[in-house]
């Protein structure tokens, strides 16, 4: 069994830079040295700023919450519920597990979906006893489905939110557009692989789920420990977690109601995570300071790193260029640029990461001189590609990389021919699927 779930056991060092280096030092070099040679001009940083200060915050607002989550054992007791709705088969909890990994990033990013939903399997997949090959499809496709579930709401992903940002987009217009073709997308991409792993599922699984909530609870808040909280017994604690997942929905609700309103939804984010750190001081009277030194403040400085080199590229030409090329294609039509852009992003995602990808993109859309439809319909396509087909290789997303690294802390070995021999099957027809409710969702509702 796992000791612990900390988020502060997840090391920032994701792409495994040397010494354990934080991925911000080499983003934060790259931007410094572009901002010495004056590619990027002041008017440009401020432009910088005021893109991603919001996005940023919100992210971070929204891990905040999560990790107060963390705090409150709300993980093992998500493992646990997890086995008894299986019932002891292993099929079903393929399809619980996608549940999970698909609530867990509407209602906080992928990200975020990744640091909570990975150790929970993890956890759950090792109390089981389950051999590595039976634990591999369910740890790859709840990653794949934790990682693209960004796709139906741009609050669930740093980059969405600063592209909406770019094209003029609403969270709640952005929604309204994606959400329905997206979750199609993810579930026929959930049938898909369904049918790829369906051999290595176990069919039967061991009924010991207890084994994994009592221990935890017992261990942290039994009564001796003088914890205020009261989730002593089964039912107190299930009422408990119920009540902060509700919570956690009703913010995600209100996200959406001051976008319709033009109220700034990282101020929704910021008051919801306050009133979680009150409300973790009144049941645990435990110092938020905790939950702050765990919270990953050098996003903002990433973020603010990568749109520097990002908009340095565009500086130089690199959009005017994509522009040049892909204009004749994109207006031949929505039907072709939709699957143009869509594809080009996913080709660059896997090459370069989702984050410059959509960005470089998304930034080549807005000197096109499209109607306002066509331009959020193609930028959601560019979302499909950096959401979805940038999951074709491990390295596309950061999320994946998080989720890679999360596995070798733990010792778990996933091949990248495990891993391709779902992801080329797939990423592609998923990609595609997704792209062709796009386009159709659009036309039926919005033309």
């Amino acid at each position: 069994m796992l000791n612990s779930l900390s988020f502060s056991n997840v090391p920032s060092n994701i792409f495994w830079r040397p010494k354990g280096m934080n991925e911000v030092v080499p983003a934060s070099i790259g931007a410094g040295l572009i901002l010495l040679t004056g590619i990027v001009s002041k008017a440009d940083i401020l432009d910088i700023t005021s893109k991603i200060s919001g996005a940023s915050i919100t992210i971070i607002a929204t891990i905040v919450m999560a990790v107060i989550l963390e705090s409150f054992g709300f993980f093992y007791w998500a493992a646990a519920r997890l086995t008894n709705l299986a019932r002891g088969s292993g099929y079903r909890l393929y399809w619980y597990v996608q549940l999970l990994c698909f609530f867990m990033t509407l209602l906080f990013n992928n990200d975020g979906s990744i640091l909570i939903t990975t150790p929970i399997l993890i956890l759950l997949l090792r109390n089981l006893q389950l051999t590595l090959p039976q634990q591999i499809p369910y740890l790859l496709t709840g990653a794949l489905t934790a990682t693209a579930s960004s796709a139906p709401i741009g609050v669930s992903n740093i980059v969405n939110l600063i592209g909406l940002q770019i094209v003029d987009m609403s969270l709640y217009m952005q929604t309204a557009m994606m959400f329905v073709p997206a979750t199609l997308g993810l579930l026929f991409m959930s049938m898909l692989m369904f049918v790829v792993v369906k051999n290595k599922l176990p069919k039967k699984l061991p009924d010991i789920a207890n084994e994994i909530e009592e221990s935890y609870f017992d261990r942290n808040f039994h009564p001796l420990k003088r914890k205020k909280l009261s989730i002593e017994t089964n039912k107190n604690r299930t009422k408990f977690m119920l009540k902060l997942l509700l919570f956690v929905f009703m913010i995600r609700l209100l996200m959406f109601v001051a976008s319709y309103f033009a109220i700034p939804i990282w101020i929704v984010a910021v008051l919801g995570s306050i009133t979680l750190l009150i409300w973790r001081w009144h049941h645990l009277r435990t110092n938020p300071v905790d939950i702050l030194k765990k919270t990953p403040w050098h996003i903002l400085i990433f973020a603010f790193s990568m749109y520097v080199i990002i908009y340095g590229l565009n500086n130089v030409g690199l959009t005017a260029f994509l522009v040049e090329t892909l204009e004749p294609i994109v207006h031949q039509g929505l039907f072709y640029a939709s699957f143009a852009m869509g594809g080009l992003v996913s080709l660059l995602s896997n090459i370069f990461n989702n984050h410059p990808a959509l960005m470089v993109g998304t930034i080549a859309l807005t000197d096109m001189g499209l109607d306002p439809i066509t331009l959020k319909t193609i930028y959601l396509a560019n979302i499909i590609g950096s959401d979805i087909g940038a999951l074709l290789l491990p390295i596309g997303t950061l999320a994946s990389l998080i989720w890679m690294y999360i596995l070798r802390q733990h010792k778990i070995k996933i091949k990248w021919k495990d891993y391709l021999k779902v992801s080329l099957i797939v990423i592609p027809i998923s990609t595609l699927v997704t792209l062709f409710f796009l386009y159709y969702w659009v036309q039926f509702v919005f033309s």
